[in-house]
Parts: C-alpha cells; structure tokens; sequence
C-alpha cells in the first residue's frame, strides 16, 4: 500500500504540470491565432511586440513549474547582463529539459518572450509546439547535404529587417549528447579527427553550419553570443563515466537535485565571421566546455 502511494504521488509529479502546460496550449495558440488575423494589417514590429508578450506568459508557466515547483536548485555561474540583448545563445545538449534552460536565463533578462530556436526538421511535427515555434521566429534545419542555408538565412533577415527582438537558441551538436549511444560518439570524435579537431569527450563535435549562418544573416542586428554550459548534477560518475542527462518528466519528478550553468557573454565584436577561423573559434569554446564538464 505504501510503495503504490509513493509511486503514485511520484507519477503525480509529472502529470500535474503536464495536464496544465498542454491543456492550457490550445487555448494560447487560439489568442495567438486571433491576434495574428487582427495584425494583418498592422506593421510586422506591432505583431512580434504582442506575440512575444503572449509567449512570455505561457513561458513563464512552464518555468514555474521547471524552477519552482520541482524544487531543483539552479546555480549560475558568471555575470548575465541586465538589460535586453540581441543575441545567439550557444549551448551544449544533452536533453529536452535544455530547451527550459535558455528560458531560465531569459526571464533574468526579462527578455523570455524573445527566445527563439533553432531546432531540428523532425521537431516541426511535434503537435501543437512544432508549427507555433516556426510562427514565433524560429528556424528548423537539416542536416548535412539537405541543410538549406537560403531558406534559413531568410527566415532569420526577414525578423531582423522589422527590429524583432533576438535570443536565438542553437545547440550546435546538432543533436543530444547521450554516452549509451557510443555509435553517435564515435562518429562524433571520429570527425574530430578526420578534420584536424581536438576530440571531445563530454560533448560532439559542434557543427559550425547554423550558428555561423545565423551569425552572418544577424551581424548587423547581434550583440553578442551568449556562451552556456550546462552541467546536470549526478550525470558524472566517481569512475569519470557520464550517465544520461534527466529528460523532462525526470526534471520534473526532482531526479536531479541541483543545475550548474555556466554563463559567458562573448562581444560580438570578438567572433571572427570568416568561416575556417569562426570553426576553430566554435571549438575552442567546446574544448573549454568539455574541460568544465
């Protein structure tokens, strides 16, 4: 009888603030829906000032239950700015639960309604989320051979030209770091390798292609790169192995006890746009990563 009660109030934890989040989403997608007919006619700038406001709100719900209702301790580390910024936010990723992250350092800013992602093609499907995201500014790409540099370039310049506030979310491993999945690593330090790169361990290899594409359509528009790196406590053994990041239903059940993120703002004056020195500068920042990891 004990054990089903914890395991019901475990599964609690969980289901509570995901009936919330996605029983409350339709009905934030229906006002978006509504006001983005009414500002047809009005400038593009109007209608990103109301919809990022309307996506803060729905944010900061999900934050709440990310950052206060799991009771998780979030350490920060360095010195975020205060006042709103135009920027590319770079981090490493090893999980869904890292999306929220960029969010946890937007609403210290007051700037949460000006998150937008990069995010894979795949993730355009996810019901309800998928297509918003699109709508709200952000950019899915593909991989490789299939990555569309015009499309996403355009997309990008085309929110920059009506003054869109800018906090654009890009993991540039291009996909999670798991260490049971020893084939995407291999593959990952294999490359490394083949390229001239020092081979990591506690992250892949960055793919320069999206931030670099980001970087040369935003020059103009850009502030600065915010550098992140995010350590999810009890994912590395005494052994020095890693153990898998906890996914969002984990987070939420308090399966991690404490965050580290680690915050550099680099000035964009400082990133080199050329693409051979932008590379080496990329992974510069992931070799410092995987020392710190």
């Amino acid at each position: 009888m004990l054990l089903s009660l914890v395991v019901h109030t475990y599964s609690l934890r969980y289901w509570f603030p995901a009936t919330v989040m996605l029983g409350t989403a339709p009905a934030y997608l229906l006002s978006w829906g509504i006001w983005r007919l009414i500002s047809t006619a009005l400038p593009a700038r109007v209608y990103h000032k109301l919809d990022d406001r309307l996506y803060s709100i729905y944010q900061s719900m999900v934050l709440f239950f990310f950052e206060n209702y799991t009771g998780v301790e979030v350490i920060l580390y360095g010195d975020i700015p205060k006042n709103k910024e135009n920027v590319i936010y770079l981090s490493n990723h090893q999980c869904t639960a890292d999306w929220i992250i960029a969010d946890m350092l937007a609403i210290r800013q007051s700037a949460l309604g000006h998150v937008r992602y990069v995010l894979k093609d795949g993730l355009k499907w996810l019901p309800l989320y998928g297509w918003y995201f699109s709508q709200h500014g952000g950019a899915y790409v593909k991989r490789s051979a299939k990555f569309n540099e015009v499309t996403m370039k355009k997309k990008l310049q085309t929110q920059t030209r009506c003054g869109a506030p800018m906090y654009l979310v890009i993991f540039p491993e291009g996909t999670r770091y798991n260490p049971e999945l020893k084939n995407v690593i291999a593959d990952s330090q294999a490359f490394a390798t083949k390229e001239g790169l020092a081979v990591l361990k506690h992250t892949l290899t960055p793919r320069m292609k999206a931030s670099h594409i980001a970087l040369d359509a935003m020059k103009d528009h850009l502030n600065a790169i915010y550098d992140v790196t995010v350590a999810y406590e009890g994912t590395l053994e005494t052994s020095g192995q890693r153990k898998p990041a906890p996914s969002m239903p984990e987070f939420l059940c308090k399966e991690c006890p404490r965050v580290h993120i680690y915050f550099d703002r680099v000035d964009i004056k400082e990133i080199p746009t050329e693409p051979l020195f932008f590379r080496r500068w990329l992974h510069e920042r992931f070799e410092i990563k995987d020392r710190s990891l």
